[in-house]
């Protein structure tokens, strides 16, 4: 028994299909940046690393990688407190260029609300949304979100780079929590 089994109560989207959907994604995005010379990629640590990771290797346009931290859960919690704050800003400057943000999850749409209300402030020439999983039934704010990996239903789930209390982003896939496990 791998550690991750206890609390694993289904494999929602397997590694396969994780995969054909990132190089999908990445396709699409580079069609629809085909003419921008300038293009920044801004991932949300620490859930969207594996994604931002996969997906930038199917963009074809010449583009650059940031990372934002930002958080409003605590630790072990489920539910965020509602309170967003920068952990860790960005070091390349927005102001004119095309920026997309890379995400793992968009839920309420509180944290990304913030984010996109941060970038806006500083001026991109264009700012869009890519998120691998959406909850659009969980949504508290209205959030544009431009491209999707998948929907799902509100279910807690971790892997591929969403984590159950800090552990088990490393696995290939995305599994759903057994209700009484965590």
């Amino acid at each position: 028994m791998y550690p991750y089994e206890k609390y694993l109560g289904e494999v929602l989207i397997d590694e396969r299909t994780l995969q054909t959907r990132v190089a999908e994604l990445g396709k699409q995005i580079s069609v629809d940046y085909a003419d921008c010379e300038d293009m920044l990629l801004i991932c949300i640590l620490k859930g969207g690393v594996m994604f931002l990771v996969d997906v930038t290797r199917h963009i074809s346009v010449p583009h650059e990688i940031d990372f934002l931290a930002v958080s409003s859960y605590g630790k072990g919690a489920r539910e965020t407190t509602g309170n967003v704050r920068i952990d860790m800003d960005l070091t390349a400057n927005v102001t004119d260029r095309h920026v997309l943000i890379v995400e793992d999850i968009v839920d309420s749409g509180h944290t990304l609300r913030f984010v996109m209300d941060v970038l806006l402030a500083r001026r991109p020439a264009s700012l869009k949304l890519c998120t691998l999983l959406n909850k659009p039934t969980k949504r508290q704010v209205e959030i544009p979100v431009d491209y999707v990996g998948f929907e799902i239903e509100n279910k807690f789930v971790f892997g591929y780079g969403l984590d159950l209390d800090e552990k088990f982003r490393n696995l290939p896939f995305i599994g759903v929590v057994k209700p009484d496990a965590f």
